[in-house]
């Protein structure tokens, strides 16, 4: 229990702080998004209601600890602003409205390159120098290598294009309703393919080559030899001896990247123009809305330390030196 209570006063510590630098970061952008706003109207309002629309904005020039003091006020109070760039809607509006499609990529997308990446690095590491040692290491990390948005331009052309096996953008149909039904839930899958499958491309050999030294180092333990001694089958001590200790590290690192799913797909968004908080992003930092941004740091923020906190939660369960520390 002190372990966790340490944690939890670090977490919140960290947040405090991520809370503090995200209100401080959009204001050291050069210019200001009232001016930037009166600028794209090209001078047709004047100086009077471009004050009152900046007051409709939120946008204050009131002194920072003034601001940063009603920042911390409303985020406590579940009030992230209104949106400069989708006036008048809120930001929590906008936000909600990407927020599936960005869980859904990013989650697909990394389950499936930790999943099929740990178990080839376990099976690396236990058959040395077979087939999948030797051979799927050098390619996947080659294909690691390329940018995102190299691998998904290329297959955005091929695929879809060229040979037009897969739709080119979007999240699902044009002509469909978001709706519980088979034509929604295939037309989702079937334009899920191309992202999802650019992110598990480039990632998988990493997830691959991290179990794969990991497991190499965990063979050699006493507690390994005494499990073969003991005659115990060779999966059981494959699974359950060497992967079970070789997996805590993937644990940290599937975390972190669990944590950043919310921004990892931003590039990747953009090219197959998928309706996630990526592409918001974007779009706020072009036209300087400081609600947007914050509420979209904030989001990332709170993922990254909600799941560390969760693999220092697994840590408990799946190390028990940890328990005693």
């Amino acid at each position: 229990m002190r372990y966790i209570g340490r944690r939890l006063a670090f977490y919140v510590l960290a947040f405090w702080a991520s809370l503090t630098l995200n209100f401080i970061l959009p204001r050291l952008m050069p210019g200001d998004p009232g001016t930037a706003m009166f600028a794209r109207m090209q001078g047709q309002v004047d100086p009077s209601q471009l004050e009152s629309m900046r007051k409709a904005y939120g946008l204050s020039d009131d002194p920072l600890y003034v601001q940063y003091w009603n920042y911390l006020w409303s985020v406590l109070h579940g009030n992230l602003g209104t949106s400069i760039s989708s006036f008048p809607a809120p930001v929590t509006d906008v936000i909600r409205t990407s927020f599936f499609w960005t869980i859904l990529l990013g989650l697909v997308a990394l389950i499936i390159s930790f999943v099929v990446g740990s178990l080839l690095g376990i099976i690396g590491a236990w058959r040395r120098n077979g087939f999948v040692d030797s051979v799927l290491p050098p390619i996947l990390l080659f294909t690691g290598s390329f940018p995102y948005f190299w691998i998904a331009t290329v297959a955005l052309f091929f695929i879809g294009f060229k040979w037009n096996l897969l739709p080119l953008r979007h999240a699902y149909a044009d002509g469909l309703s978001p709706g519980f039904n088979l034509t929604f839930f295939g037309s989702v899958g079937k334009h899920i393919i191309m992202p999802a499958g650019t992110i598990v491309l480039v990632a998988i050999g990493g997830w691959m080559l991290g179990m794969r030294n990991t497991m190499i180092s965990i063979l050699s333990e006493d507690y390994i030899m005494m499990a073969e001694a003991k005659g115990l089958s060779q999966r059981r001590v494959m699974f359950s001896y060497a992967a079970r200790n070789a997996m805590l590290p993937s644990v940290t690192a599937f975390g972190m990247a669990l944590g950043f799913v919310i921004s990892g797909a931003l590039v990747t968004e953009v090219v197959f123009a998928y309706p996630g908080l990526g592409y918001s992003l974007l779009t706020a930092v072009r036209q300087l809305d400081y609600p947007l941004m914050q509420g979209i740091f904030l989001m990332i923020t709170l993922a990254v330390l909600v799941a560390n906190l969760i693999v220092d939660l697994l840590y408990v369960r799946l190390d028990p030196r940890v328990r005693t520390g």
